[in-house]
């Protein structure tokens, strides 16, 4: 019956419990091993290998010489041995090969292998469980999570995403949003990296992407690809505009986003506290565009320059101020949603701008469509002044 060595079977179950590869964890430990023997039984630059035993769980050391032909090109003789030094050895020495010699065992090497052994394998399985969490919550960058607030350090916050921590910086914190431990919440994974003490998570709740996530969860239409966000523009506690279009007939777009009731829309709300959310409708067509964009205004007349990718709306009065917004916070997330500059004014101004006069070449052009009559004006008179002379 083959006996089992409990240090081999040790490593085993880790391995198995923590998902850890069997062959990297004792290569791992090999390499330590080593380490510590060139360090405390050999020589700075020599190459020692490991290699453990399966069988019995010990550790066998060599120590290992490159074959070089030129004795000349020889530049550590710790390392490397010429082709004659080496056949004394082995006579089966090549030129490229390695020479490996068997290296005795030290009484005091087997208390240093364990210890050494049982530092490598705890760092190992702490380094695999931050590659895990690491890949786990990669697959999370870039989406909505579910979050509870675990530490308020600062003005920094500190959320619990299950396993790991995750920070909220200022910078991504919405205006006026009060935290507390226990406050659940949800935020946008921003980024996910990997850093000396484990994956680093920064989450916000100011992206405008945490609009397109809580629209994606509360509207099956969004979720299916029947209705498509195509932008979205957002200042964070206070006003977001989204554009929306269907992808099949027979879809309102607004519509499916706001629900029956505003139910679909009031979910994403309570998410955010006080914000206020547009649901506009894309449209191809630029001009049309714009106006979505500028609701609840209503407008009177649109103009576009191409050159430098600015419109200018015409509007009532009565719609003056509410086009532009309070702070001018409606023409700027207007433009920003649409990727146009908009300039607002009033319709009285479009409508003397069509009434000025006519150019000066139109004038000009007139004056001369006249001239002829005029000739025939002053021939005639003269005419009849030469008959009136001729008769007296």
């Amino acid at each position: 019956m083959k006996k089992v060595n409990p240090f081999m079977t040790a490593i085993e179950d880790l391995c198995e419990e923590k998902g850890l590869d069997i062959n990297v964890v004792i290569e791992t430990v090999e390499a330590a091993l080593a380490a510590a023997y060139r360090k405390d039984f050999g020589k700075p630059k020599q190459i020692i290998r490991a290699k453990l035993n399966p069988e019995n769980g010990k550790a066998e050391m060599f120590r290992v010489y490159d074959v070089i032909e030129d004795p000349e090109e020889i530049k550590e003789h710790e390392q490397e041995l010429t082709l004659d030094e080496a056949k004394e050895i082995d006579k089966e020495a090549e030129i490229g090969k390695e020479i490996i010699i068997p290296l005795e065992s030290h009484e005091e090497f087997g208390r240093i292998a364990a210890q050494t052994a049982k530092q490598v394998i705890i760092q190992r399985i702490r380094e695999a469980e931050r590659d895990l969490l690491f890949t786990e919550f990669k697959d999370k960058e870039h989406k909505v999570v579910n979050a509870n607030v675990s530490q308020v350090d600062g003005r920094n916050i500190l959320v619990s995403l299950g396993k790991i921590n995750g920070i909220i910086y200022p910078s991504d914190q919405i205006p006026g949003e009060r935290y507390y431990v226990g406050n659940r919440l949800k935020a946008y994974v921003k980024e996910v990296s990997q850093s000396v003490k484990g994956p680093q998570i920064i989450v916000s709740r100011t992206d405008e992407n945490l609009i397109r996530g809580l629209f994606e969860m509360e509207v099956p239409e969004i979720a299916a690809g029947t209705v498509e966000i195509k932008s979205i523009a957002r200042e964070s506690g206070s006003r977001t505009k989204i554009a929306v279009i269907a992808t099949e007939e027979k879809i309102d777009p607004v519509g499916s986003c706001v629900g029956q009731r505003g139910t679909r829309v009031q979910a994403v709300l309570d998410e955010i506290g006080q914000e206020k959310i547009d649901i506009v409708l894309w449209d191809e067509d630029v001009e049309q565009f714009i106006m979505n964009a500028l609701s609840p205004a209503k407008t009177r007349q649109i103009t576009i320059s191409s050159r430098d990718n600015k419109a200018t709306v015409y509007v009532d009065k009565d719609n003056l101020s509410l086009a532009i917004g309070k702070n001018g916070q409606n023409v700027r997330l207007a433009s920003k949603l649409t990727g146009w500059g908009i300039d607002i004014k009033l319709i009285d101004d479009f409508v003397d701008e069509k009434s000025k006069v006519e150019p000066v070449e139109g004038e000009i052009e007139a004056v001369t469509a006249e001239a002829p009559v005029e000739k025939k004006v002053k021939k005639a008179r003269k005419s009849k002044k030469a008959a009136t002379e001729s008769a007296e």
